[in-house]
């Protein structure tokens, strides 16, 4: 090959190379030229960042019922006092950037890395799943939340509007308007109203002396302990809520505090009195006032919108949410509760499933919102007694186990590692059949059979399949617990959703919108305020166990209201259930399904298991009296008002066919094994987890809140006291 030959051969591939590197200019300058153009562009909305801009533009979201009539105004906005730099104590300041941005005074406003990690991760999921926020953004991002979705190019115009805005806003500024604009849980939007709802009884202060004086501010005197609480619950006001899940949000306050020490915000003494400081109780948190009809189910329902989609589209967007809830239900079991239990001491939670679908058609928390907003049936974590048997039995049934099978009832001592002398475990009253089969231990809720036969199944199965069923409180594994004594009570929303699997045959129906994954449904559709739908539920099922396993439960369980425990819950039309009560009697459940809905009763004392021995005619409140009853009553008008739906529906299509064309017998059983079940030290562990505030976008994230320690009463705590009475 000659030099010229050769020399020839190479002006084609430098031609490439020219082109190459002038294209890769033009678009490193387009690039420059797009970020430039929006960074100018972004500089005129900095006016409508102010609190007071977005506060006016503000508009109230509703809430809907099944038929789309209006129940409640999210009215948060409105109960949000909007404070100057002046009225922030320095402690609190401290406090939030130690937990959520410790380099809030040296850094420009945009974490480079952190936006350029971001961007790379929604690329890879094509979706915007992952950021990496300072305050400053974070505050841009809750300015801007009556925006939809958050886009990958949002993304790059909230990163810009933050750069402009730390060039305009002093630090103070920005900081205390963010403060502004954070939810903190409990109906508390804005850090003045967190103060009055957390800690106005510890300041002195009343409710109504705040509503008279407008210009007091609880904000400008806080001490290290109440500002750590503040701000732990920022990342989270659901999984870090001081009555729901106390233990986790202790471990983040006190995550915060030393992280205050750490950084030299606090001295010693002041880290150790601010750790030994309890959290504010139940009865000391005093959320705002509600504008709903129904508070308990309306403050459940707004905490997943607030987790989904930021509280400032939730309080000032416009939007309407359509839930599950059915009005004429809702009524009926207000009604039915306090006709049975008006004047005589303990009160009662009630939650309706519907079988077809697993969205809430009723909830009731308790019985007077104003004065305990404690909601019993989604964090009222209490002893379930013998209501756990069906666990048991579907798990016998499904190892084998037949109706007729034969087991002897009578006082017994099972092996307890735990307990001294072994698991001693007597029946109701006395009352033994000597041998007797599973179908007449199922009606008589025999401690002795069912105590036994629980622990040659396993609890460790029976535990995960009461997971598997729809339980999210994570069950003990003791002997104990096959008589529902658990260390952590379950909450009547779960027992119905898990008892609503029983009654379709070993199928969960969940949805796309549920409470928590797999989880029971309360939000069948989001529409912004002009009319957008943003999100819709769409059906989830999964088969949990066989169908005729489903089929032979059903028919054992109905034992128990034909001649069992249960018989004063029976109705016109076939039903099914279990009874339970505890030690003292001090739990009174009963839980059960016809065709149609899956309902659970509670009846008990609030503040703790106190005895109900004289509460019913004179008599002890045991599962059979007034949950069993209550039942009854609510179950007999929803059939009726059933009955009404169809007829008319079918009055308007007289030849639709009913015939479900859904297949599920072919599904495979869910498997999830005990060992994955989280334990209260993991649980405690990723509650402290120090983690970027964006890691999941809220907007996609489902919804799950951590189940708080403990059971039993209203602050979730109970120990097993090792009694059972059936």
């Amino acid at each position: 090959m000659t030099p010229e030959n050769g020399s020839g051969s190479q002006r084609p591939k430098l031609k490439k190379l020219r082109l190459f590197m002038i294209l890769a200019g033009l678009c490193v300058l387009a690039g420059i030229s797009t970020v430039f153009g929006m960074m100018m562009a972004v500089s005129t909305d900095l006016d409508d960042l102010d609190n007071t801009a977005e506060y006016n533009a503000a508009r109230n979201s509703v809430l809907l019922d099944q038929n789309g009539v209006e129940f409640a105004r999210l009215t948060g906005n409105q109960n949000r006092i909007l404070i100057e730099e002046s009225e922030v104590s320095p402690v609190l300041k401290n406090a939030v950037i130690a937990i959520e941005d410790r380099r809030f005074y040296e850094h420009s406003g945009v974490d480079y890395t952190g936006i350029a990690r971001a961007i790379y991760q929604d690329i890879r999921q094509q979706s915007a799943a992952q950021g990496a926020s300072t305050i400053t953004q974070q505050f841009v991002k809750n300015a801007l939340a009556a925006q939809a979705t958050r886009t990958v190019f949002q993304k790059l115009r909230e990163a810009a509007l933050a750069y402009h805005l730390e060039r305009q806003w002093t630090k103070q500024k920005i900081l205390t308007q963010y403060l502004n604009t954070v939810y903190f849980g409990n109906g508390a939007y804005g850090v003045e109203a967190a103060m009055r709802t957390y800690f106005a009884q510890s300041q002195g202060f009343t409710q109504e002396e705040l509503r008279e004086d407008p210009t007091i501010r609880l904000s400008e005197a806080v001490s290290p302990a109440e500002a750590a609480l503040l701000a732990a619950v920022i990342a989270s006001p659901s999984a870090y809520d001081p009555i729901q899940n106390p233990d986790a949000a202790l471990a983040r306050r006190d995550l915060v505090l030393d992280n205050m020490l750490g950084q030299g915000m606090i001295n010693e003494s002041d880290h150790i009195q601010a750790t030994g400081t309890p959290l504010p109780t139940e009865d000391e948190i005093e959320p705002p006032a509600l504008d709903s009809d129904y508070p308990y189910f309306t403050t459940w329902v707004t905490q997943q919108l607030v987790d989904r989609y930021q509280p400032g589209r939730i309080f000032g967007g416009g939007w309407s949410i359509n839930t599950t809830l059915d009005r004429e239900l809702q009524e009926t079991a207000e009604g039915v509760i306090a006709s049975q239990l008006s004047g005589i001491g303990p009160s009662a939670s009630l939650v309706a499933i519907d079988n077809g679908t697993g969205e809430v058609r009723a909830m009731v928390g308790g019985d007077d919102y104003d004065a305990r907003p404690f909601n019993l049936a989604t964090n009222g974590h209490r002893q379930p007694g013998s209501a756990i048997k069906a666990f048991t039995l579907v798990a016998a049934l499904e190892a084998g186990k037949t109706p007729e099978d034969t087991f002897t009832s009578a006082p017994t001592t099972l092996p307890d590692p735990d307990t001294p002398g072994g698991f001693q475990v007597k029946n109701y009253e006395g009352n033994y059949s000597g041998v007797t089969t599973l179908r007449s231990a199922t009606a008589a809720s025999d401690n002795t059979v069912y105590a036994t036969l629980g622990l040659e199944i396993g609890t460790k199965k029976i535990a995960g399949l009461a997971r598997r069923m729809g339980i999210r409180t994570p069950l003990s594994t003791n002997p104990a617990m096959t008589l529902g004594g658990l260390e952590e009570g379950v909450t009547p929303l779960e027992m119905a959703f898990a008892y609503a699997t029983i009654a379709n045959r070993g199928m969960r129906r969940s949805g796309t919108l549920a409470a928590s994954p797999t989880g029971p449904v309360a939000i069948e559709e989001v529409d912004t305020a002009s009319g957008e739908t943003i999100d819709a539920n769409e059906p989830r099922t999964a088969r949990v166990f066989p169908s005729a396993v489903g089929d032979t439960a059903v028919e054992l369980l109905t034992g128990v209201v034909e001649d069992g425990t249960g018989t004063a819950a029976q109705v016109d039309e076939p039903a099914w259930g279990k009874t339970g009560t505890t030690e003292s009697y001090g739990d009174a459940w009963f839980v059960g399904s016809t065709a149609d809905y899956t309902v659970a009763v509670w009846v008990g004392y609030p503040d703790s298991s106190q005895p109900m021995k004289t509460e019913y005619n004179g008599g002890p409140v045991a599962g059979g009296t007034y949950p069993a009853q209550i039942w009854h009553d609510f179950m007999a008008v929803a059939l009726e008002i059933q009955a009404e739906k169809e007829a008319a529906r079918e009055a308007r299509n007289p030849d639709e066919d009913e015939t479900s064309t859904e297949e599920v017998i072919s599904e495979p059983v869910e498997e999830v094994p005990v060992e994955e079940l989280p334990s209260r030290k993991s649980r405690e562990a990723e509650a402290v987890e120090e983690a970027p505030v964006e890691e999941v976008p809220v907007e996609k994230a489902p919804v799950e809140q951590l189940p708080p320690e403990g059971g039993g009463g209203a602050n979730g705590k109970s120990g097993i006291d090792g009694g059972f009475i059936e």
